[in-house]
């Protein structure tokens, strides 16, 4: 796994800290997103939201963990942008409390207005049917290059720095930056924390859902030709999330896209997360709206 950073503290050990919220009220909590620029990356206010709904889950007296219930999907609306450096305010519904499924809505809220809304549904596990496609066919990621080089490079922007990134992609085509016109929008990466998570079942459920929102938009645009930052710039619309497996993030995971349509500024991309033993750990599915830079 990746090594620590000087100070002690791995990106993954950063991201811990956001995802760690201070409860207001019976169903109110407070989170920081930290420093930054530009908007505010909604991986994060979604990953928050979801640990905000984890926190009004019963809890069993003995271990101080959700009583039997795993989050199995979520479907949000990013609002508004969100901005760094401005705290969020999340406020939990509990829309139902069931024998197998419980409900929950949280609205993030920066600066007095709703920037995020999600509806999280969690189950408790239970014998039934099971299949599921074989995982596709991929190289290493060992040896490959990073998507933040190859983007960058492409985009004619300062190769970035990993400080502070608490995800590692790696691309499995090293040429799909390449300026060389439109190309059939399906991609795989292979992805990993960069760092190593703590024993704690619902953070790596929540860094998990903060991993689901990367890359996306960039398998749409194989569609046109277009290079991120240099052509068109987007924004996500709407994310949804499906976990079919108990999630606990300590290696690879390979993570497949396709973008089938976009029309009017919108695209539409599916997406699946594969553990390296081929088990399908979670489905996405996003709407993005991609427009020319201006």
């Amino acid at each position: 796994m990746p090594t620590a950073e000087p100070s002690g503290q791995t990106p993954i050990d950063k991201l811990c800290d956001r995802l760690s919220l201070e409860p207001l009220d019976r169903d109110l909590f407070l989170g920081s997103p930290g420093g930054g620029s530009g908007r505010l990356f909604g991986g994060l206010v979604a990953a928050q939201s979801v640990r905000a709904a984890m926190m009004t889950l019963d809890v069993d007296e003995t271990d101080g963990k959700s009583a039997g219930s795993l989050l199995h999907s979520i479907h949000a609306y990013f609002l508004r942008p969100g901005r760094y450096d401005v705290p969020i305010r999340f406020v939990v519904d509990r829309i139902r409390d069931g024998r197998t499924f419980t409900t929950r809505r949280v609205v993030a809220h920066q600066s007095g207005e709703a920037i995020f809304n999600m509806a999280a549904s969690f189950a408790r596990p239970e014998d039934g049917m099971t299949h599921q496609r074989p995982m596709p066919d991929a190289a290493s990621p060992e040896g490959l290059e990073e998507w933040a080089t190859l983007r960058a490079r492409a985009a004619g922007e300062a190769m970035p720095d990993f400080v502070d990134d608490p995800i590692e992609i790696r691309v499995l085509d090293p040429s799909e930056f390449a300026d060389d016109g439109p190309r059939d929008p399906v991609r795989s990466l292979w992805i990993r924390p960069r760092g190593v998570i703590q024993e704690d079942p619902d953070l790596h459920t929540a860094i998990l859902i903060y991993a689901t929102d990367r890359t996306l938009m960039s398998t749409a645009l194989l569609g046109t030709g277009g290079i991120p930052g240099k052509t068109f710039m987007g924004a996500s619309i709407d994310h949804a999330v499906w976990l079919h497996h108990p999630i606990r993030w300590d290696d690879w995971l390979l993570f497949t896209s396709v973008s089938p349509v976009a029309n009017a500024a919108r695209a539409l991309i599916f997406g699946a997360l594969y553990r390296p033993d081929g088990a399908q750990l979670a489905s996405v599915a996003q709407e993005a709206l991609i427009r020319n830079r201006r």
